[in-house]
């Protein structure tokens, strides 16, 4: 384990030095996190300072005031919430060494953090994505066209796709047969390209099984320690693939289990299938695609429509 250097607070108190060497030597911080929070309890000791107070005698409300303050200066709410964060963390540790008899920040609450709109790919790049898998004849490359398709036709989780059993097509050959998480198994229909995809990959699986041997996974591995291509390898295929087709975004399994999602919704989908589909416990996590498909309406309607300049007077 690395121990960060903590240099001395210029501004702030011996007990910041000390609340920075606990959380390196005892926690384990990182150097980045160290100097992330001294930057942080310097900016909350000028603070104070303004007020006539001190870090050590700070009162609730005197915090309360310090995170108004960054909401109010236009801060993110996620620095907001790191800076919170630094300063909870600060005063549990005054307060655990008995140099102050509270702990003034144990009631304040973290600002609300907005959750991130899933990344996608349009259905051109998605297609463009497939076409070029399609070049390679290989049995690599037709590996790489089969996990595709698989990923596309059925939003499967990467985690999903590599332990794919053989059985999972033994049942009926246009619906594939899925243990997601905690164990719970779905149905979901399979495409005729994924379905001829996977049929020529089968002709050259046994490329990726040792002599003689059998493997009951669908996407076997000679090297790879439990038996089935690594995500690391996958990964690192299909970011090539991605450069080799021309698309510049940051692609991995996820996105192309987004891409899935919100291609399905632009076609009227209800929710509910589409929970099943994707395997979602909470029908709460499948509605997160409603946002995105809402965002995508409103800047078609900010660029497109033939009055988004009064609403847009800047790009006048």
């Amino acid at each position: 384990m690395v121990i960060a250097r903590v240099p001395t607070p210029p501004k702030a108190s011996r007990h910041v030095t000390s609340f920075l060497q606990m959380m390196s030597v005892e926690r384990g911080a990182a150097p980045h996190t160290i100097e992330n929070y001294q930057r942080d309890l310097e900016i909350l000791h000028d603070f104070l300072s303004s007020k006539n107070a001190r870090l050590e005698t700070a009162t609730t409300e005197n915090l309360r005031g310090f995170i108004k303050k960054q909401l109010d200066s236009g801060y993110a709410p996620r620095t907001s919430a790191r800076r919170l964060s630094a300063l909870k963390q600060f005063f549990k540790f005054l307060y655990a060494e008995r140099i102050r008899d509270d702990n003034p920040a144990i009631s304040l609450d973290s600002p609300k953090i907005g959750r991130s709109l899933p990344k996608y790919l349009t259905e051109e790049e998605v297609n463009a994505l497939l076409r070029k898998a399609c070049e390679d004849t290989s049995a690599v490359g037709l590996r790489m066209s089969a996990m595709l398709e698989l990923l596309y036709a059925c939003g499967l989780r990467i985690s999903e796709l590599i332990t794919l059993p053989l059985s999972a097509f033994s049942r009926q050959s246009d619906m594939l047969i899925i243990s997601g998480k905690g164990n719970k198994e779905r149905m979901v229909p399979l495409t005729k390209a994924a379905i001829d995809a996977v049929a020529l990959y089968r002709t050259q699986r046994p490329e990726f099984l040792n002599d003689a041997a059998e493997s009951n996974w669908l996407f076997p591995s000679k090297r790879a320690r439990d038996g089935y291509v690594s995500r690391q390898t996958f990964d690192k295929e299909l970011r090539n693939l991605a450069a080799s087709a021309g698309i510049i975004k940051k692609i991995s399994a996820h996105v192309l289990r987004h891409s899935f999602a919100s291609h399905l919704l632009d076609r009227d989908i209800d929710l509910r299938s589409l929970q099943q589909m994707l395997g979602h416990a909470d029908i709460s996590t499948t509605m997160i695609y409603t946002h995105l498909i809402g965002e995508r309406e409103k800047q078609l309607v900010l660029n497109k429509h033939p009055l988004a300049k009064l609403f847009n007077p800047e790009e006048q």
